[in-house]
C-alpha cells in the first residue's frame, strides 16, 4: 500500500519550506570528539565556509532548484499515543577522528524528535545513541545491542559504508529498519537485505556526476585520483575513475590508508604530473592534512572531493589550504530556519548530512504517529512511504534506493 504522508502548514515546517534560501554550512569547533586539532593552519580557516553552489544531475549538467513544497512536519497534529519506552536508534561515529559525520546526522535527528516531543504528550519517543566510531569492526559489536533491545522500531543508520556492510546482515534477520542517512557505497542495496533504505543518492549517481561536472563544465583535463582504502573510499574512487575516462590520469593515482597522515608519496606523484586537478575520495580526517600538504608543497591544482570531506571540520583543520576546494555531496544544504534551530538545540552549525539525518527521523515519527507499534510496522511504512523532507522527496523502489536523488556541488570560500 502507498502512503502519502501527512503535511502541515504551519510551525517549524512552513518557515523551513519558505527559508529554501539556503546557508552554508558554518564552520564550528567539534571539540575533541570531532577530531579537531589545535594548528597554526586554523586561524586561516576562520573566515572560510562550506557554500552550497549549484545541484547536478548523473551528466553532471545543472539543475534548476525547484522552490520547496511542503515539508512533513515532525511534529504532526500533537495527537499521537504510543507506548512508555518507544525509541528508535542512531548508529555512527560519535566519538573518534570522523566523529563529525556521525554527530551532525545525531544532531539533525534530535531537532525532529525534539519537535515531536514537545507537540505530543501522549507519545513521547527517546533516541539511543550507539556509537560505532566508524569502524566495521566495533559495529559489529553494537548491532547486537541494537536488535536486542526490543523497544527501538527503527535505526537511523549505520552511517558509514563499511559499518553498513559489516551489519547490514544481521538488522535485515531481526527485521529492523535501517535507514542510512550517509552511506553511499552502491553495493550495499544489492546484498537482498529486506530492511535497509538510503536516505540519498548513493555513489553510482555521485561520481559519474562529479565527474563530468569536473571534464565538461570546470574544463579539467587530467585529473589525480586519490583514494583511502574504506569501503567508500574504494567504491567512490571506482565510480569517479570510471566516469572520467580518459581525463583520469593514471601516472599521478594514488592510494593512501585511513589513519594516514603523512601523504609525501602521493605529494610527489601529483607535484612531478602535469594534472591540473586532483579528487581525493575519502573523509576528512585525512583530506584536511593532504590538502595542506598539497599547498606546502607548492602544488595549488584544484582540490576536489565529496561528502566524506564536505564538513566544518575539514576546513577547521585544513585551514588556508581548503580555500577554493570542491566538495559535492548527495546531501542537501539546511535551510536558515532549520539551521537556527539546529545551532540553538545542538550549540553549533548543521553540517554534511544534517538535514538528512532531520529527514529521516521525521519519518520514523510520522511512522509511530501513525499507529506503528513494532519493527514490522515501521518496515512496511517505510517501504511504503511517499513524502517531502527539507531535502528532497523521499519515495524508494524495492531495492531500497530512493526513485529519484541528485547531487550538489559545494565550495569553501
Amino acid at each position: 500500500m502507498q502512503r502519502t504522508a501527512r503535511r502541515t502548514t504551519g510551525g517549524l515546517a512552513l518557515a523551513l519550506a519558505a527559508a529554501l534560501a539556503i546557508t552554508a554550512c558554518g564552520t564550528q569547533s567539534q571539540g575533541d570528539d570531532g577530531g579537531s586539532t589545535e594548528s597554526s593552519s586554523e586561524s586561516g580557516s576562520a573566515d572560510l565556509r562550506i557554500v552550497p553552489s549549484v545541484q547536478i544531475d548523473i551528466d553532471g549538467a545543472e539543475v534548476p532548484v525547484e522552490a520547496s513544497g511542503d515539508p512533513v512536519d515532525p511534529a504532526g497534529d500533537g495527537a499521537a499515543e504510543c507506548a512508555e519506552g518507544t525509541s528508535i536508534a542512531m548508529a555512527g561515529a560519535l566519538t573518534g577522528p570522523n566523529a563529525a559525520l556521525g554527530q551532525n546526522i545525531l544532531y539533525g535527528a534530535k531537532v525532529a524528535v525534539d519537535a515531536f516531543n514537545a507537540a505530543n504528550a501522549g507519545c513521547q519517543v527517546t533516541i539511543k545513541e550507539f556509537d560505532t566510531e566508524g569502524d566495521p569492526q566495533k559495529a559489529t559489536q553494537v548491532a547486537p545491542q541494537i536488535v536486542g533491545d526490543a523497544s527501538i522500531v527503527a535505526l537511523l543508520g549505520p552511517a558509514f559504508s563499511g559499518e553498513t556492510s559489516a551489519t547490514g546482515d544481521v538488522f535485515s534477520q531481526a527485521g529492523l529498519p535501517s535507514v542510512s542517512a550517509s552511506a553511499t557505497n552502491p553495493d550495499l542495496t544489492t546484498n537482498g537485505w529486506k530492511t535497509f533504505f538510503r536516505g540519498l543518492a548513493n555513489d553510482a549517481v555521485q561520481g559519474p556526476a562529479v565527474a563530468k561536472y569536473m571534464v565538461d563544465t570546470l574544463g579539467y583535463e587530467k585529473i589525480c585520483v586519490v583514494q583511502d582504502n574504506s569501503d567508500y573510499g574504494v567504491g567512490l574512487a571506482n565510480e569517479i575513475t570510471a566516469g572520467l575516462g580518459d581525463a583520469a590520469d593514471d601516472s599521478c593515482s594514488a592510494e593512501v590508508k585511513v589513519g594516514d597522515k603523512d601523504f609525501a608519496a602521493a605529494v610527489q606523484l601529483i607535484s612531478s604530473s602535469e594534472a591540473d586537478a586532483v579528487f581525493y575520495a575519502g573523509y576528512y580526517a585525512e583530506a584536511a592534512p593532504f590538502a595542506q600538504q598539497l599547498r606546502d608543497a607548492g602544488v595549488d591544482i584544484p582540490f576536489v572531493s565529496a561528502d566524506g570531506t564536505n564538513d566544518p571540520q575539514f576546513v577547521t583543520q585544513a585551514g588556508a589550504a581548503s580555500e577554493g576546494a570542491i566538495l559535492s555531496c548527495p546531501c542537501g544544504p539546511a535551510p536558515d530556519e532549520f539551521a537556527a534551530t539546529y545551532e540553538a538545540l545542538n550549540g553549533q552549525a548543521p553540517g554534511v548530512y544534517s538535514v538528512e539525518g532531520y529527514d529521516l527521523a521525521t519519518i520514523m515519527l510520522t511512522g509511530i504517529a501513525s499507529g506503528v507499534t513494532d519493527r514490522a510496522g515501521m518496515l512496511d511504512y517505510v517501504a511504503g512511504y511517499d513524502g517531502e523532507g527539507l531535502a528532497r522527496t523521499y519515495q524508494w523502489d524495492d531495492t531500497g534506493e530512493l526513485s529519484s536523488a541528485l547531487i550538489w556541488i559545494y565550495e569553501v570560500q
